[in-house]
């Protein structure tokens, strides 16, 4: 995860610093992750850097002085220098520069103090307070412990013995700290392994992750070395004596990668290395330091003692790379950041990183930039430009009236980045596209119009989203309640202008001479949106109208009223502000205000209708609408269209009726269309097997089957019927046709409603008298569409609950290897009777009978199927017929006297053709033989045929697949299920037909 800086991921109890600002506030952290260091551990490390710095370097050290805050007089020594380590007392707040430079108010009188024995002894009974030093102070702010002050104290104390004017930038520091400190130095392992990792992190940080020159990681063999090391102390501490072989590679790998010159070759000069001067390294640990400013106690207060820690802090520079300009970059964000964690309620801190920021600017006019100072200042400023933009643009929405001063920082805040950003070509380093104009405003008063304008547009925004009830729909909501909505709208949108006015305009005209004005005119354009919007939705010119109008002119009056006032003292005294407020049209005519209205009503039937393709289940609402709930939102919509089209006052109206039902007609014709795609009911119809002949039986299984037509069921090949299965429940109609009875009901709802709307259009509304509308009737291709879908509909799903939910107790079971007990008719009645009753229950009365009479139909031709293409499974002797006949009539029961869904001379018309075929069953083989003969002859034109004699072949029959008495081909397939030797002989001699295999 990367670091933020805002947020600490190890905070120490004693940590009296307020808790991280809420994560919205933070988002501008962008100096980017810098490893495993946690920010505990970059506040040691800077320490540990800061001590270096100050012990080794006894002046001023830097490349460069601060240019507003110079060192208090009273704090420098007597030869000049800058105080020296550990020696100066406290600065008070008459003498702190930078607190009077930044306009930091004082905020006590007296130097911080520390305990001391009185007279210097052990035993002296009480102490005396006396100031505390700046050691004191940082180690302190930088809440140091005295183990670790005096481990770090001694360890230097080695480093330095001898090299009296070896500076602090040519040391490792945590180098030297891994060979100086041992596992004793430390209360006990655990905590000495933790100290060892942080500062393998901090050198892998700064050599591997942000090294201050580029380096190639994977093919450098130091930094392999380095990487290798790092890795292995995970686990366990590593052996830092003087013969390690550990310490040697880490050591070598140091000295490789800290001590390298710009091309990438060792540097032969050992002033100065390069191990904690990358970016974005040296700023979290630069940040660190500078965070010491601030009272543990007060996270508000700047220490009154600022001038002499950050004059220490400057020894610093070098170790880190800084200079001058750096640090007002860090000093400025540094104050930005303590705003936000301490929750915007101290503008001081504000108000100190805007005055930075002015020097920030004068730096970055700079030429030769370091490219790390432009990564800095890309960084900072940018993260600042971030969170100020995203409040200056929608300032009402993050401060209340009661807050303008602080909407004044935040604007303050963007325009001064953003001026920065612009003057000194910042933009490309940045990767801002800038598509609004952003940063490159030509002017503060530019900028801070687009504020203004997009503030209140959200503000305006937000008015409209609470008077719909937040409804997403705005547009359906507007359409639905106008009056009121707009009535509220209008007066919230005056109190918005007056509010505007009062509180925030003030600030504003700071950066824009005309700031009321231009809100003014935003909310004038915004308000003219919603009314346009409404009067296009208008049906009809009502009082409801008139009212809404009246209030938007009064509205009106008044913004112009405030723009012309607060555009007095300009060049053209406002003409130019005005001429943006395009005037409100309220004299729209009736007749195109009627031709808006039949359009608007086609553009959300087609959106309806667009709906109902994309997310129609074809599940019902509930047992009393059983039925797709699409149309009732079609039919609703067209209802209700068609009643207050009559009830308009309007004249001119009835010859556009016309108009208005073309169009819905369309809608009706198209969306009957999409309840009708329900694919074919030859999808569901299995396919024709080869014409076979039958695999004869012996004639002993004959005798035993004959003899005993029950003993089929035990032995082990009933797979739909027997006494045990009449008790196992069998699945009723699967869902798919289930949702294809839904179709069926939506599409008579339809037709009922095309109905009640012919009604209603019977007689049209005029301003005097009711008058006959011609023609009489309409709709009529709607109507006519439904009902031919109507009838595809229920046949699919006729089919398909047949010939596929019943598939299994009808054409994979009946009659199958022979006509017994077990496999007859009986199971398939059964699911028959289910299904139908759940068709009875899921159907609309007007839907029923056409639906039972495509079942029956699909049933019977099912039956047909399972005679004439049963395959292989299927055999039938002439002694079957009578078994065979009286399943097709309990079959016709079914749907006449069992049911009643149909009458019987329906059913008796529907079941002649299956009749027809069950009587070929009866008759002889060889007169079975006769009839086929002579009509395939007749029916291929060749005469008699004689078997003996020679002469033209019989010809193949096609399949057509209308099974019928006289049909060739439904004689042809009787004869290949009939199993004796006569059919056997005559398919094989006739056909070559093959037997079953």
């Amino acid at each position: 995860m990367g670091y933020n800086p805002f947020v600490s991921s190890d905070s120490d109890p004693g940590d009296l610093n307020p808790s991280p600002a809420p994560a919205e506030e933070l988002e501008c952290s962008s100096f980017g992750s810098i490893g495993n260091l946690s920010r505990a551990d970059l506040r040691e490390a800077a320490y540990e850097i800061f001590f270096l710095s100050c012990r080794s370097s006894p002046g001023s050290g830097g490349r460069g002085s601060l240019n507003y805050y110079p060192a208090s007089p009273s704090a420098r020594s007597g030869d000049g220098s800058s105080p020296r380590w550990a020696l100066s007392p406290g600065m008070t707040v008459a003498k702190s520069q930078i607190k009077r430079a930044l306009g930091l108010t004082a905020r006590r009188s007296s130097p911080l103090t520390t305990g001391m024995a009185r007279g210097g002894g052990m035993n002296s009974p009480g102490k005396v307070k006396r100031p505390m030093t700046s050691a004191e102070i940082m180690q302190q702010q930088m809440r140091v412990s005295e183990q670790s002050e005096h481990r770090l104290r001694r360890t230097l104390t080695r480093t330095l013995v001898g090299q009296r004017g070896r500076k602090g930038e040519s040391i490792v520091l945590p180098l030297e700290l891994l060979r100086q400190l041992k596992p004793v130095d430390f209360d006990d392992i655990q905590e000495y392994h933790q100290w060892q990792r942080r500062q393998l992190n901090l050198l892998e940080a700064g050599l591997l992750l942000h090294p201050s020159l580029p380096i190639d990681s994977g093919n450098h063999p130091a930094a392999a070395r380095l990487a290798r090391v790092v890795r292995s102390s995970v686990a366990a501490p590593l052996d830092t004596g003087k013969n390690s072989e550990v310490m040697s590679s880490l050591c070598s790998a140091v000295a490789a990668l800290a001590w390298r010159s710009p091309e990438g070759s060792p540097s032969s000069s050992l002033d100065h290395c390069h191990w904690a001067d990358g970016h974005p390294l040296n700023v979290h640990l630069y940040l660190a330091l500078l965070r010491s400013v601030f009272d543990l106690k007060e996270a508000t207060v700047v220490l009154d003692e600022v001038d002499e820690l950050v004059e220490l802090m400057k020894k610093a520079w070098p170790v880190l790379g800084f200079d001058r300009a750096t640090h007002n970059a860090c000093f400025a964000w540094l104050f930005f950041e303590r705003y936000l964690e301490t929750g915007q309620t101290e503008p001081e801190l504000m108000w100190a990183a805007l005055a930075i920021l002015r020097d920030v600017a004068v730096d970055a006019k700079k030429p030769d930039r370091e490219v790390s100072y432009v990564k800095l200042l890309a960084a900072a400023l940018g993260g600042m430009r971030e969170w100020a933009e995203r409040r200056a643009v929608e300032y009402h929405q993050w401060f209340g009236k009661d807050l303008g001063a602080v909407m004044g920082l935040a604007v303050a805040l963007a325009l001064a980045t953003s001026k920065i950003i612009r003057e000194d070509n910042l933009i490309g380093v940045m990767g801002l596209l800038d598509p609004d104009g952003a940063v490159c405003a030509s002017s503060s008063e530019a900028r801070v119009d687009y504020y203004i304008r997009s503030s209140m547009r959200s503000a305006f925004t937000k008015i409209l989203e609470r008077g719909t009830a937040q409804d997403d729909n705005t547009t359906a909501q507007l359409q639905d309640e106008p009056v009121n909505i707009l009535l509220d709208l209008a007066n919230n949108t005056e109190e918005l202008a007056v509010a505007e006015k009062k509180y925030f305009s003030p600030v504003l005209k700071k950066w824009n001479r005309a700031p009321t004005a231009v809100a003014v005119v935003t909310l004038h354009a915004c308000f003219g949106v919603v009314l346009k919007q409404y009067v296009t939705k208008a049906t009809q010119l009502t009082n409801e109208l008139v009212e809404v109008l009246k209030s938007a002119g009064k509205l009106e009056k008044l913004l112009v009223q405030m723009v012309v006032e607060d555009s007095a003292d300009s060049e053209d005294g406002g003409m130019r502000v005005v001429r943006e407020m395009i005037p409100y049209d309220v004299a729209s005519t009736t007749v195109s205000l009627l031709k808006t209205w039949i359009a608007e009503r086609m553009r959300v039937g087609k959106e309806c209708l667009s709906r109902a393709k994309e997310t129609e289940s074809w599940m019902p609402r509930s047992k009393n609408e059983p039925y797709a709930q699409s149309a009732v939102v079609l039919a609703r919509l067209a209802k209700e269209s068609m009643d207050e089209f009559l009830d308009m006052q309007v004249e001119g109206k009835d010859y556009m009726v016309q108009e208005l039902v073309n169009g819905f007609d369309a809608i009706f014709q198209e969306y009957i269309s999409f309840v009708a795609a329900c694919g074919s009911k030859h999808t569901y119809m299995p396919p024709l097997p080869p014409l076979t002949r039958c695999n004869q039986e012996s004639s002993l299984t004959k005798l035993l089957k004959r003899a005993s037509p029950r003993c089929h069921a035990g032995t082990g090949h009933s797979v739909g019927g027997g006494d045990d299965d009449a008790h196992k429940p069998r699945p009723s109609a699967s869902r798919g046709t289930q949702r294809l009875y839904i179709r069926l009901n939506t599409l008579h709802y339809i037709l009922a409603h095309l109905g009640a709307l012919d009604k209603s259009l019977s007689f049209l509304s005029s301003s005097t008298r009711r008058v006959a509308a011609p023609p009489p009737r309409h709709f009529d291709g709607a109507r006519a569409a439904a009902q031919t879908g109507v009838q595809h509909v229920a046949e699919v799903a006729a089919y398909r609950l047949v010939l596929l939910d019943s598939r299994q107790e009808f054409y994979e079971v009946l009659y199958a290897e022979a006509v017994a007990e077990a496999t007859r008719i009986r199971p398939v009645l059964r699911a028959l009777k289910r299904n139908l009753a759940l068709l009875a229950s899921v159907l609309t009365d007007r839907a029923q009978t056409v639906a039972a009479r495509e079942v029956m139909r699909a049933a019977l031709e099912g039956f047909l199927m399972v005679l004439l293409a049963g395959g292989r499974k299927r055999a039938f002797v002439q002694e079957d017929h009578e078994s065979v006949a009286e399943d097709l009539r309990s079959l016709q029961l079914v749907f006449g006297q069992e049911e009643g869904l149909l009458e019987a001379e329906s059913v008796k018309r529907e079941a002649e053709v299956a009749e027809g075929v069950v009587a070929l069953m009866g008759l002889r083989t060889d007169r079975l033989i006769e009839e086929f003969s002579a009509s395939a002859c007749e029916s291929g034109g060749i005469g008699v045929y004689r078997e003996q004699e020679a002469g033209p072949k019989l010809p193949m029959p096609p399949t057509t697949g209308r099974w019928n008495r006289a049909d060739p081909n439904t004689m042809l397939r009787v004869l290949c299920h009939r199993d004796d030797d006569l059919a056997n002989q005559f398919l094989r001699r006739t056909f070559q037909l093959p037997k079953r295999r």
